[in-house]
């Protein structure tokens, strides 16, 4: 006996399709989506609608944009010599809310990752060497402390060294509010190596 509709089970199979959200979690936006009022859904239609015809890439840093180039890449009270190269537009939103870095970014679009089939020429990495010019003064390498963060730092510091650029790497280690005897050799290796006077 089928308990749901086959519209139902459209919707649960298409939302399971959303990274982190498994069946049961589609499920549960499912019904609350049944009871939510025909406006509210279809509110949230408009807005899913309305981000896929209004965002783009911007041709210049590949973050997500509504104008190209975007905000960031034409604003006048950036610091045009230093370019922070993140993995994902998700990385640029984090790093703007600390209000701390007045740079650009660079986003490569993913990290290598050979047993992905990801390898350099899927990646913006060619758009960034082709930025790098006699006005930029440091990159910063930010992407993210996994095997393929790591991988694609090491890369992109093979490919820039020649350049004479200033390299950095952002600190890693433990995070705040975390206990030592739960962190694992990495982040503690880590947090080791980006100790700071006191």
């Amino acid at each position: 006996m089928q308990y749901s509709s086959a519209a139902m089970e459209q919707a649960i199979s298409e939302l399971s399709k959303l990274p982190g959200i498994g069946r049961k979690s589609a499920q549960r936006l499912v019904f609350h989506l049944l009871k939510a009022s025909n406006t509210e859904v279809q509110g949230l239609a408009n807005a899913l609608l309305a981000m896929k015809e209004k965002i783009c890439f911007c041709t210049v840093c590949f973050n997500i944009t509504e104008v190209d180039p975007c905000q960031i890449c034409t604003s006048v009270t950036r610091d045009r010599g230093t370019i922070c190269v993140v993995e994902e537009a998700n990385d640029v939103l984090a790093i703007e809310k600390t209000g701390e870095y007045k740079g650009l970014y660079h986003v490569l679009g993913g990290a290598l990752s050979p047993l992905e089939g990801v390898g350099p020429d899927d990646l913006h990495i060619r758009d960034l060497l082709t930025r790098l010019n006699g006005s930029t003064n440091e990159i910063i390498l930010a992407t993210n402390p996994n095997t393929e963060g790591e991988a694609t730092a090491l890369y992109l510091e093979k490919l820039i060294k020649p350049l004479e650029i200033k390299m950095t790497r952002i600190a890693r280690g433990l995070p705040v509010g975390s206990a030592i005897e739960y962190a694992d050799e990495i982040t503690l290796t880590r947090a080791l190596e980006g100790r700071m006077p006191v």
